[in-house]
């Protein structure tokens, strides 16, 4: 007996490494020392701190992969994976430097994890950082052959004066969002729930949603706010405070951004609520306040800034192709938004 009969295939496992080889080394930086294949990753940090702080996050795709498994279609989770971790970095102000990714699998399907990857390499060259390493485990009887499960890590850098924690947010600062691409990577437990209950298929066309299927639009990555949210802050625009809107929507994310005794106020219907929303509400019957709990509803990422510079702010990141609109301001309050549906 060996290990291959045991389930795992080693010689799969080294000839995996060396296919996805090439999809690592594009997304590196000058930063990288050495290459695939070590116990470790290696990357200098950049020059030109006086005070650098690393900041790292990690985060995961959730059941939206069994979507991806279902439609056998990995070729987006990867990017998923990418931004829910480098966009929680961005909000304190950090630019990413390097991410790894954990990659757990019953059986190594090459074509299958490299499909994975090369979403990972793509995210990773969207925001600008390095795939500096990960680890794929084949684990027979844990997992069954096919499925897959993923885990992202990322460590990003910002000058200690220019370090985002809520300290910075002033009463009366605006609240700017930015477009989602879509549901994202959050609230597919009650997605799932929705499509099953209701009968529905992810191969359904749906004219609410452009005729595309609930497959095609569920799957759409989540937006990669990296670049431009930097390129807003180099522009000279003065953001104060920075939110990832993830699992739980706005009422759990927004108030993470915000200093001590102090709220939001948001304006009702001041940004475009995506079609997928409606048809989510519409076909589970699901009311306001429990979408705006689970889900984005059209606000990807929120930005902070002193009302002076909302309209730079709003014309920056139009320009970057990514749809921004005031939703409300900074006021006296208990870290809570004020606005949303009850």
């Amino acid at each position: 007996m060996d290990y291959r009969e045991a389930g795992v295939d080693v010689e799969a496992g080294r000839a995996f490494v060396d296919k996805i080889r090439s999809l690592v080394n594009r997304t590196h930086r000058p930063e990288v020392i050495g290459g695939l294949g070590g116990f470790s990753g290696f990357f200098e940090l950049p020059s030109g701190y006086k005070q650098p702080v690393l900041v790292s996050g990690t985060d995961g795709v959730g059941t939206k992969l069994k979507i991806a498994h279902d439609l056998n279609c990995h070729n987006t989770v990867g990017i998923d994976l990418v931004a829910m971790c480098v966009n929680d970095v961005l909000t304190s102000g950090a630019e990413p430097l390097f991410f790894l990714d954990y990659l757990a699998t019953g059986k190594l399907e090459q074509e299958q994890l490299t499909e994975v990857v090369a979403g990972i390499s793509q995210g990773c060259e969207m925001a600008g950082c390095s795939l500096l390493g990960g680890e794929t485990a084949e684990m027979p009887g844990f997992y069954p052959p096919g499925v897959y499960d993923l885990a992202g890590f990322c460590v990003g850098v910002v000058e200690r004066s220019q370090l985002l924690s809520g300290s910075k947010v002033e009463i009366g600062d605006v609240a700017i969002a930015l477009a989602s691409q879509g549901v994202h990577s959050n609230g597919f437990s009650l997605v799932r729930k929705i499509v099953n209950d209701g009968g529905f298929n992810w191969t359904d066309a749906r004219e609410q949603l452009g005729g595309k299927s609930l497959g095609e639009t569920l799957l759409t990555p989540t937006q990669i706010y990296v670049k431009p949210v930097l390129g807003a802050r180099s522009s000279g625009i003065e953001i104060h405070g920075m939110a990832h809107i993830t699992g739980g929507g706005l009422p759990e994310n927004l108030p993470r951004c915000l200093g001590a005794n102090q709220s939001i106020e948001i304006i009702p219907n001041s940004w475009q609520v995506l079609p997928i929303f409606h048809w989510l509400a519409t076909a589970g019957n699901v009311n306001p306040k429990a979408m705006f709990e689970t889900f984005n509803m059209g606000v990807g990422f929120v930005v902070l800034v002193k009302p002076e510079q909302e309209e730079a702010t709003i014309k920056w990141f139009e320009s970057q192709n990514i749809a921004a609109y005031a939703i409300g301001k900074v006021i006296p309050g208990t870290g809570n938004l004020v606005g949303l549906p009850d």
